[in-house]
């Protein structure tokens, strides 16, 4: 026996024991296999084939492929006994044995239409020109905004998503209306998704400051005024109406004395004297303009400056609560509480020294059972972190170990994560079973956050059956611990059992959780295994973030945004510049998808190989 024809032999020795373990891993898990959807049954065994092949280290095999000019398996995700036998085949021919031809679960064509229509039936019909779709997650404003909501429609939005951990029932279906309306204006299609906000723990509510609020002018570089603040003045009942800065609410009455161009005059709360201009007046109240940056607070007087006038004086009308976050530092100390005492910052004495640790308290009780001194702490998305140092029944007390320079801000309702406790907490609140009521109502899409156990999506499952929305409501899994990326294949196969469905990586806690440094590693495993599920994927967290909040896109999230075409969306956040991120993310796309179809890469001519400019 020739050397080739003895390492041929060996390679489809290879090739058949991978076969061979894909097909009983499937036998193994036929009952799971049996309780999915009809339409996920060839993904589910897809799947489990998948995993089977992902158990060997074959990149020995992958070379020895090459270098015959064949095949390396390295794209067999939606397909793989579909891409074992081909090779095998392949083998066969060199080896002049006859082929085995062997039933499989998902032909080469069968990937791409089953990805397809999975993603369509999730997300809604492909956009005219781009296959991958963009959400984007609507601000508190939006309520009270149509034209923001048809920008962003016209702007390219497949999907919004409304956060239930923010806002309640009245702002959420004033979004749904103010969609559905442009939906019809804009005769386009965009999917409503719903987050329950799940088991995350969190920051409690902070001690509220004074009812003040601040209005700035816009100003250049030298502190100049370029344009004055527009202020609404009306009643607490009467919402602004669009472009304004702020909104002031005062006396109806005192407010129809008033005309276009009187002067109002009043003191901020730093006793500096400040005047709005009247430049219109509206049925419910007026919009004035004010040029120089002032602190008001409820019960400010305001005065007409205008002697004709009967009641020249009033008072500004109850304003929300301020809320200052608490200021940390390297090696400062910061106490976790079980009671939900609002938050302070900590106290000194006269010799600067401290008196009583900044406290703020947990959400979540089950921290401060499994808890254990040693283990690191992290808040707000990583941003700052520390080191448990005690732990009692009512209390933790932290260590902060990084923080900004100038100190780092934590607020309320902040995200806490504990990397390494194995806290297990229910997949379904109180507020997620209320909120779920909603969401079966109005929703299209109900994405679960903090997923980590199948028995947190059979939970979500069963509530679903109790509303009778298990048909009309897609479900969507949010990736954000390192326990439900460990049980990740299971939760497919739990998922699985309703349709449609889809996944969504959630970079910012995934990050956290599993450190910053494997984040990459982690998101192309997940893209892998839903890919071999032909289950579609939502890109999160951090997109463009700088483009949509600051105006200009870091370097590192355009290649980032380009990256992201290999989901089957991509999720923007909420920002003052979102359209023009939302129009910059639609044009990296079209312009991605001409080169990369999800780990494939597609080969149309470089613009760059012009072979007709070569001059020999």
């Amino acid at each position: 026996m020739t050397k080739k024809k003895s390492q041929l032999e060996a390679l489809i020795a290879q090739i058949d024991t991978l076969h061979q373990e894909a097909v009983a891993l499937e036998e193994k898990f036929a009952t799971a296999i049996d309780q999915v959807h009809p339409t996920f049954k060839k993904s589910a065994r897809n799947l489990l084939h998948y995993l089977s092949l992902r158990k060997h280290d074959i990149r020995g095999l992958q070379e020895s492929l090459s270098q015959l000019g064949l095949s390396s398996l390295g794209r067999a995700e939606g397909h793989v006994l579909a891409s074992l036998q081909a090779v095998r085949h392949q083998l066969c021919h060199l080896q002049d044995c006859a082929p085995t031809k062997r039933p499989l679960a998902v032909s080469f064509h069968e990937n791409v239409e089953l990805l397809d229509a999975n993603t369509e039936a999730l997300l809604g019909p492909r956009p005219a020109k781009r296959s991958t779709r963009i959400m984007v997650t609507l601000p508190s404003e939006a309520a009270g905004n149509y034209e923001l909501i048809l920008r962003l429609l016209k702007a390219g939005m497949n999907c919004a998503r409304i956060n239930c951990a923010h806002d309640n029932e009245a702002v959420w279906l004033q979004m749904v209306h103010l969609i559905h309306q442009a939906e019809k204006e804009t005769n386009t299609t965009c999917k409503i998704l719903m987050d329950l906000m799940g088991p995350k723990l969190r920051t409690g509510p902070l001690e509220a400051g004074p009812r003040l609020i601040t209005i700035r002018p816009a100003q250049n570089e030298l502190g100049q005024t370029t344009e004055a603040a527009n202020v609404w003045l009306a009643p607490p009942d009467a919402p602004p109406p669009k472009n304004t800065d702020a909104w002031l609410p005062v006396q109806a009455e005192w407010l129809a004395q008033l005309q276009e161009n009187d002067k109002i005059l009043f003191t901020d709360t730093r006793g500096r004297k400040r005047s709005f201009s009247i430049m219109r007046k509206e049925v419910n109240g007026v919009v004035a303009h004010l040029f120089k940056t002032s602190y008001i607070q409820t019960g400010t007087e305001l005065r007409i400056k205008n002697k004709a006038v009967a009641a020249r004086k009033t008072a500004v009308g109850e304003l929300p609560a301020t809320f200052s976050p608490i200021i940390l530092k390297k090696d400062n100390l910061l106490q976790l509480t079980r009671e939900l005492r609002p938050g302070e910052p900590a106290r000194y004495n006269a010799r600067g020294h401290v008196v009583q640790p900044a406290h703020i308290s947990c959400t979540l009780p089950e921290v401060f059972a499994q808890a254990k001194v040693g283990q690191p702490i992290l808040f707000d998305d990583g941003k700052i972190e520390g080191i448990i140092t005690e732990v009692s029944q009512d209390a933790l007390l932290v260590k902060i170990t990084y923080a900004s320079e100038k100190g780092s801000k934590l607020r309320a309702d902040n995200g806490i994560n504990l990397p390494e406790s194995a806290i297990r907490l229910n997949g379904m609140t109180k507020k997620d079973k209320q909120d779920l009521k909603f969401v079966a109502k109005h929703a299209d899409i109900v994405n679960f956050s903090f997923v980590n156990y199948v028995e947190d999506v059979e939970a979500l499952h069963k509530e679903l059956r109790k509303l009778k929305a298990e048909k009309k409501l897609s479900v969507m899994l949010k990736i954000e611990t390192k326990e439900g990326f460990r049980n990740l294949p299971r939760l497919l196969l739990a998922t699985m059992k309703g349709y449609p469905a889809g996944i969504m990586i959630a970079r910012g806690d995934l990050a956290v959780e599993c450190g910053w440094l494997r984040l990459a590693e982690v998101q192309e495993e997940i893209l892998w295994l839903c890919e071999a599920a032909h289950m579609p994927v939502v890109w999160a967290t951090q997109v463009l973030e700088t483009l949509a909040k600051k105006g200009r896109p870091s370097r590192a999230e355009i290649t980032d945004a380009a990256m992201a075409q290999r989901a089957d969306c991509v999720m923007l956040n909420k920002g003052p510049h979102v359209i023009q991120a939302i129009e910059l993310l639609h044009d990296i796309l079209v312009r991605m998808q001409e080169h990369q179809h999800k780990k494939t890469s597609m080969l149309r001519s470089l613009h760059v190989s012009d072979l007709d400019a070569l001059q020999e």
